[in-house]
């Protein structure tokens, strides 16, 4: 990939980092890069490895939980916060990516990350897609979808 499709992609990236909440779309974010939708489409994939609306939907599911922690607002107005338009769709995608229900989640206790740096805390409660579960205490991590090899004597 060019250097400068690479900058350009960059600044479509940094408008979807800054303007989480408002309503961004494909032909929206091509303009910024100055590129056709569907070339910015596929480039973006090739140089991020993820479609810009997952992106996008990472990054509010990321300022969710933030605004989840705190408390003091419904999962509605959470959802229109971070700019999404469906509850269910917003319930849907914080579920995949969290692991658990935006309800839940806020109705869970916060207090011991609250000494975490915010910088700190943005990288550890990142939400990633398919991750691995955590191991159980004190076990061996479990690891889905590995067959158990052999054992040679």
């Amino acid at each position: 990939m060019r250097l400068d499709d690479l900058v350009r992609l960059r600044r479509a990236r940094d408008t979807m980092d800054r303007d989480y909440a408002q309503p961004l779309d494909v032909p929206a974010l091509a303009a910024v890069a100055l590129m056709s939708p569907g070339h910015f489409a596929r480039s973006f994939r090739a140089a991020y490895g993820e479609t810009p609306y997952s992106y996008l939907m990472t990054r509010r599911i990321e300022r969710a939980k933030a605004l989840l922690r705190r408390g003091d607002l419904s999962v509605t107005e959470v959802c229109f916060a971070v700019g999404c338009t469906s509850l269910g769709s917003f319930s849907s995608r914080f579920t995949e990516l969290v692991g658990e229900t935006p309800s839940a989640y806020r109705a869970r206790p916060h207090e011991a990350g609250a000494a975490i740096p915010p910088c700190v805390a943005k990288i550890l409660t990142r939400p990633v897609r398919n991750a691995q579960p955590p191991p159980p205490p004190g076990g061996e991590p479990v690891r889905i979808g590995e067959a158990e090899s052999p054992s040679v004597s």
